[in-house]
């Protein structure tokens, strides 16, 4: 008699229902990843919106 693996992987999603199959998938309106920023942020962002200052370093002599 072969022995049963009783590994169980943690990261595997509960099933509310014995029988029933995880969604490990989603769907989406366009192949690829999905962005983080949502699908109304158009790229390139004008500069004028963005709040990032350039740091500058003083050299002191």
């Amino acid at each position: 008699m072969a022995q049963q693996n009783s590994y169980v992987d943690p990261g595997w999603p509960a099933v509310a229902d014995e029988g029933d199959h995880p969604v490990t998938e989603l769907v989406a309106a366009r192949a690829g990843s999905l962005s983080p920023f949502g699908e109304d942020m158009a790229f390139p962002v004008p500069v004028e919106t963005l709040p990032y200052v350039h740091p500058v370093t003083v050299i002191n002599r």
